[in-house]
């Protein structure tokens, strides 16, 4: 479904004009490429097929990159609906279509340059292990990162702080939006499509926070607790596998399908292959 969004924001020239829309699908594109260049690690971890280190490398920092610059996108879209709600009057002046080019350029840059900094300050510590990285499972690294060294343990807070202050960013905003339109009247009904947007972007930042929850109880537990070695194996796949993946799996469904001309447009195209169908 990911692909299909992409080719209706990028093919209607009314719909990739619009702030809310560029924004989406550059979140969409960043979500395709993590899952893309995931599920080549995980092949090629199924098919015992060992990288080199500077392969290795440069998958780690193509997959931090893309989940970064997810995140950082989803950070942007809550920004824009903050702006949008409070600001509707100003809202074309403070983020025409020309800017928000320049803000998904920043996002990019800043997706690629906060884990460069980590990966050139561990190259520089020579802290990447010949052993880990000849396996290249994310999930064997993350546990091999919490029994690391003190440059890996500092880029592993570091990252897991940035990551929660993002979502938390996020939270704030929704948390105003609601206080500042509770008056509104729009909250009145479980069943409108305020109330069950609102729901449906809580339920994705929900699933977005709850990984990074899962690393903090995981890095506790490694710290202060003597857990065997399986169970911490266990909780990191199911932090890279399952809930890593479940925000980018719902996002297309709770995000894209959620506007009225994505929508539409995907309709169309369904009508009119069938109309093709039929005659």
């Amino acid at each position: 479904i990911i692909p299909t969004i992409l080719f209706v924001i990028f093919s209607r020239f009314s719909i990739r004009q619009e702030t809310r829309y560029m924004l989406l699908g550059n979140a969409l594109l960043s979500d395709l490429i993590y899952l893309l260049f995931y599920t080549l690690s995980a092949a090629l971890n199924a098919a015992r097929v060992h990288l080199p280190k500077e392969a290795c490398v440069l998958l780690l920092f193509l997959l931090a990159v893309a989940y970064c610059g997810g995140l950082f996108t989803a950070a942007a879209i809550v920004l824009d609906t903050y702006i949008a709600i409070l600001f509707p009057l100003r809202y074309i002046a403070i983020l025409p279509p020309s800017r928000t080019k320049k803000v998904i350029v920043l996002l990019w840059m800043c997706s690629g340059a906060f884990p460069g900094i980590f990966f050139l300050v561990l190259s520089s510590t020579h802290s990447f292990m010949p052993c880990v990285l000849e396996m290249c499972s994310i999930p064997v690294i993350l546990i091999l990162t919490l029994n690391g060294t003190d440059a890996v343990k500092l880029c592993f807070w570091l990252s897991t702080t940035v990551i929660f202050l993002c979502l938390s960013l996020i939270f704030c905003c929704y948390a105003i939006l609601y206080f500042k339109t509770k008056q509104s009247g729009i909250w009145e009904n479980i069943c409108s499509r305020a109330s069950v947007t609102f729901l449906m972007h809580n339920t994705v930042l929900f699933f977005y926070f709850f990984p990074v929850l899962a690393l903090f109880v995981e890095s506790f537990l490694c710290i202060n607790v003597g857990t065997r070695l399986q169970t911490r194996l266990w909780v990191s796949l199911i932090v890279c596998n399952v809930l890593m993946i479940l925000p980018k799996v719902l996002f297309p469904f709770l995000y894209g399908l959620r506007y009225r001309e994505i929508s539409a447009s995907l309709k169309s195209i369904v009508k009119r292959k069938h109309l093709r169908q039929v005659s």
